[in-house]
């Protein structure tokens, strides 16, 4: 059983994204640091990335499938730049994140319900900016978005080697 590029990529993809979640949740449950709707919304997109290319590598040996996993990889951690720079830039200055696109997608999934200690909106978005190492969080998971992106796209663009 041999891993192609992009299939290695694809679990980088996965292990980074669940790291992610998983600073996220020490930084609410030991730290306190509650999360705003677009932290969520982050959040739900990183285990999105998670599951899609863990699907991916599993199913390695159906045709095309890793360039299909790859594209929606892409498309997810693109879709993750875009909520951590609207966070940064509008939604972190606003007093509520009360029915914004994050607040009623994070609702609409249900995901709040179910699992409440990890998709539970539980901070404004100017109450939940927190510095990390100098850097607000979300700068950080934009960084690691834009990171998982070029992983996309390079698992994209290989050929099965």
């Amino acid at each position: 059983m041999s891993f192609t590029r992009a299939d290695r990529l694809h679990v980088y993809i996965a292990v980074l994204s669940l790291a992610a979640v998983g600073i996220a949740l020490i930084s609410q449950h030991v730290y306190e640091m509650q999360p705003c709707a677009w932290c969520v919304l982050q959040r739900m997109a990183f285990v999105a990335l998670a599951v899609v290319c863990l699907l991916g590598v599993l199913l390695r040996r159906v045709p095309l499938m890793s360039r299909f996993i790859s594209f929606i990889a892409l498309l997810l951690a693109g879709g993750g730049v875009v909520a951590a720079f609207y966070q940064h830039n509008v939604a972190s200055k606003m007093l509520t994140c009360a029915q914004t696109f994050a607040d009623r997608f994070v609702s609409g999934t249900g995901l709040d319900a179910i699992l409440p200690d990890v998709f539970s909106i539980q901070a404004t978005c100017a109450d939940s900016a927190v510095d990390l190492l100098g850097y607000r969080y979300e700068l950080w998971s934009m960084a690691l978005f834009s990171l998982l992106s070029l992983f996309a796209l390079v698992a994209l663009l290989s050929r099965n080697d």
